[in-house]
C-alpha cells in the first residue's frame, strides 16, 4: 500500500500543523498572508475548482502573473489531484491557445491584467469550458465558446463544495511545465507530486541552506521551474517568507525598490539581469540584506560575478538546472566556489559527460552532459520520439556540452546545436561570449555561426553595448577585434560584429540563438 503524499498539503498545511500558522508566508504589493491565511485561501480555491466539476488529473491552464492567487490556483489544483499547467502570461493569446490545447485543459485561469488574451485562447483551445479571471472581467476580454467567470463568481462556487485534499501519493501526476522554448516550440514536461519535495531536500537544503528566517525574492517568474522553486516550494518547505512581484518585465529600479522595502535574504536572478544590475545606477548598498544570491538559465560569466560581488558585496552561486529536472542540479556553493563554472553536482544528483557513442569522457575532454536524479520529469506529453531521444533509463540527455576539470568543476561550452566547427576545430560560443563580456563596453553578447562567401563557417558576434550607443559601431569593432586577438585563438575570434539594442530571449532569460542564426 502506498503512503499518501500531496505536495500542497506538505508545503502549507504541514506548516500550520507544526505551529507556524501565524508566520508570514507571502508579501505581494500591499498584501500580507500568514501560513494559516494562505492555507485557507488554497482550500477555498480547491473547493471552487472542484465545484466547477474539475476531476483528478484533469488539467488547469494558468496564464497568471505572480500573485497570491497564482499560489492559490497552483496549490489548490494540486490539493484536489488536478494538474496545473503554468504558462507565460505575456504570450499572445494564440500562443497560449497552442499550449492549452496541447494540454487538453478544460479550465483556464487568467490574470485580470492580461485578460485580453481570452478570445484568442478560447478560439484555439476548443476543449476549454470555463475561463476564470483573477479580478473583474474586462470589457475587452471576449470569450468565444467558454463561460467566463470573475474571481468573485468563481469563489461563490466554493460554497458547499469540498476543499479537502485528494489522496495522492509520491508518483501521482502533479503539474506540467512548459520548456523555455530556447530552440523553438515549447514542450510540456510532466512532474509528480514528489518532485517538489526532492528539490527542496536537495538544492534548497544543501546549496542554499534555507531556514525559516529566510525571505526569498526571485526576479524569475513562477511559471518557470526556476522561479517556482525560488518563490513557492523552497520558502514554504521550511516556513520562510516569499516576496512576489506581479509586474512584468522587471527593471533594475523596481527590483531595487522591492529589495529595499522587503529586505530579502535570498535573491534569485539570471545572468542577463545581473549584467543589467551591474550597469545600473543603483546604490552600492541596495542588496545589503541579501546573504546569498543564485543564478541559473544561462552560464554566469566570471566577469559578471566579480563585478556584482565587488559592487554590491554579495556572492552569486551559479548553477544549471532545467524544466525537466525541475530545478538546479549542478551548482557552485559557498564552500566550493569557482566563478565561470557551473560547479559540482548537487547532493542527490549524478552527472556524466559522454562522447557521441555514450562513452564517459576523461577530465578536460568535452562531451554531452547527462544527469540523473529523482526530480526528473516522467516525460514530455505526447512527444514519443523526443522522449526516446532524451531519456535513457534513469539518465537524461540535457543537450548541453560541458567539460570537467581534474578538481570536479564543470564548465559550460554551449548547446549541442550551438557548437561551431571552424577550420576543423570546435568553437564554444560560451567561451567567446564570456571573453567579449570582459570588455567594459559590452553588456551582453551572443555568438553564432555564419557561412562566408566561400561557404566556410565563421563565428559572428551579436553585441549589446553597455551604454546603448550603436553609433560608434566601427570604433567598437576595432576595439573588440584587438581585445579578442589578445585572448582567443584565431579560429575562435568573431569575423563580424552586429551591434543590437537587445538580444532575443525567452521569458526566463535564455538567449534564443536560433533566431540570430535565421
Amino acid at each position: 500500500m502506498v503512503e499518501p503524499f500531496n505536495a500542497a498539503t506538505w508545503l502549507v498545511d504541514r506548516r500550520v500543523a507544526a505551529g507556524d500558522g501565524d508566520r508570514l508566508a507571502v508579501i505581494c504589493d500591499d498584501q500580507r498572508y500568514t501560513y494559516r491565511e494562505l492555507a485557507d485561501e488554497i482550500a477555498r480555491t480547491a473547493a471552487a475548482l472542484r465545484g466547477l466539476g474539475l476531476r483528478p488529473e484533469e488539467r488547469v491552464a494558468m496564464a497568471m502573473l505572480d500573485s497570491v492567487r497564482y499560489v492559490a490556483v497552483f496549490l489548490g489544483a494540486l490539493r484536489i489531484g488536478a494538474v496545473p499547467v503554468p504558462m507565460n502570461p505575456l504570450l499572445p493569446g494564440r500562443d497560449l491557445a497552442v499550449i492549452t490545447a496541447d494540454a487538453r485543459a478544460t479550465v483556464a485561469v487568467v490574470s485580470e491584467a492580461v485578460a485580453g488574451c481570452i478570445g484568442d485562447l478560447c478560439s484555439g483551445a476548443p476543449e476549454v469550458a470555463t475561463v476564470i479571471v483573477t479580478g473583474d472581467i474586462p470589457p475587452d476580454a471576449g470569450n468565444g465558446h467558454a463561460r467566463v467567470l470573475s474571481w468573485d463568481e468563481f469563489g461563490a462556487g466554493a460554497e458547499g463544495a469540498d476543499g479537502a485534499h485528494y489522496p495522492t501519493w509520491d508518483e501521482s501526476p502533479g503539474f506540467w511545465l512548459c520548456t523555455s522554448g530556447s530552440t523553438g516550440q515549447p514542450k510540456l514536461a510532466a512532474h509528480r507530486h514528489v518532485d517538489i519535495r526532492v528539490t527542496c531536500e536537495t538544492y534548497a537544503r544543501s546549496v542554499l541552506g534555507i531556514t525559516p528566517e529566510d525571505r526569498c525574492y526571485s526576479v524569475g517568474p513562477m511559471f518557470h521551474a526556476y522561479g517556482l522553486g525560488n518563490s513557492l516550494s523552497f520558502p514554504f518547505s521550511v516556513g520562510a517568507s516569499t516576496i512576489l512581484e506581479p509586474a512584468r518585465p522587471p527593471t533594475p529600479t523596481r527590483v531595487a525598490e522591492l529589495v529595499t522595502a522587503h529586505r530579502p535574504t535570498l535573491f534569485f536572478c539570471i545572468p542577463t539581469f545581473y549584467a543589467a544590475l551591474n550597469s545600473s545606477d543603483l546604490a552600492d548598498d541596495t542588496f545589503a540584506s541579501v546573504r546569498l544570491a543564485a543564478s541559473a538559465a544561462e552560464p554566469l560569466p566570471a566577469e559578471t560575478f566579480e563585478r556584482f560581488r565587488e559592487r554590491f558585496g554579495v556572492t552569486v552561486l551559479d548553477g544549471i538546472g532545467s524544466t525537466e529536472m525541475l530545478h538546479v542540479y549542478l551548482s557552485n556553493s559557498l564552500a566550493d566556489l569557482r566563478p565561470g563554472t557551473s560547479g559540482k553536482p548537487v547532493a542527490g544528483y549524478e552527472i556524466r559527460i559522454v562522447d557521441d557513442n555514450g562513452r564517459d569522457q576523461p577530465p578536460g575532454e568535452p562531451g554531452q552532459l547527462l544527469v540523473k536524479g529523482r526530480s526528473m520529469t516522467t516525460g514530455y506529453w505526447c512527444r514519443s520520439e523526443t522522449n526516446r531521444a532524451t531519456f535513457e533509463g534513469p539518465w537524461m540527455r540535457t543537450g548541453d556540452l560541458y567539460d570537467v576539470d581534474a578538481d570536479g568543476y564543470h564548465t559550460y561550452l554551449g548547446r549541442v546545436d550551438d557548437m561551431l566547427r571552424v577550420g576543423g576545430e570546435w568553437v564554444s560560443p560560451a567561451e567567446v561570449e564570456a571573453t567579449l563580456i570582459e570588455h567594459p563596453t559590452v553588456l551582453e553578447a551572443a555568438v553564432v555561426g555564419e557561412h562566408d562567401t566561400d561557404g566556410v563557417l565563421r563565428p559572428v558576434a551579436y553585441v549589446t553595448p553597455v551604454d546603448g550607443d550603436l553609433v560608434a559601431a566601427d570604433d567598437m569593432t576595432r576595439d573588440l577585434t584587438a581585445f579578442c586577438r589578445e585572448r582567443l585563438a584565431g579560429y575562435k575570434r568573431p569575423r563580424r560584429y552586429e551591434f543590437v539594442d537587445d538580444l532575443p530571449k525567452t521569458a526566463t532569460g535564455k538567449i534564443q540563438r536560433f533566431k540570430l542564426r535565421s
